[in-house]
């Protein structure tokens, strides 16, 4: 079994930064995955914003946050960041932590553990 615990959301104005973490709880893997997902007001939850492989670090980004978001790893702590640097108002949503130890789930974006959620609010 594993637990996730996010923090680090807020409100923040278009333009600026937030970083948001995710603590895991329990055992990894070499093929454990933990991504960020995220879910606006009214519409469904976007597929993987984010994803890394825990002992290799390789990641995956979605194209809309490509350049601006930029995920990573403390294996120390069992933690997961995001890093989300010139947030748009588009951002806006629900961010999710994930985790799952399959990469047939993980790739195809199907995780078994997830997070709390915490908000995140860009205004204009």
């Amino acid at each position: 079994q594993v637990q996730l615990v996010e923090s680090g959301g807020g409100a923040v104005q278009a333009g600026g930064s937030l970083r948001l973490s995710c603590a895991a709880s329990g055992r990894t893997s070499v093929n454990f995955a933990m991504a960020w997902f995220r879910q606006a007001p009214g519409k469904e939850r976007e597929l993987v914003v984010a994803r890394i492989r825990w002992r290799i670090g390789d990641t995956y980004y979605a194209d809309s946050v490509k350049g601006r978001f930029t995920i990573s790893k403390d294996n120390a702590k069992n933690t997961v960041y995001l890093q989300m640097n010139s947030l748009k108002p588009e951002d806006t949503a629900v961010y999710y932590c994930a985790a799952d130890f399959d990469p047939q789930r993980w790739l195809v974006g199907e995780y078994n553990y997830w997070g709390q959620g915490t908000q995140v609010t860009v205004s204009s």
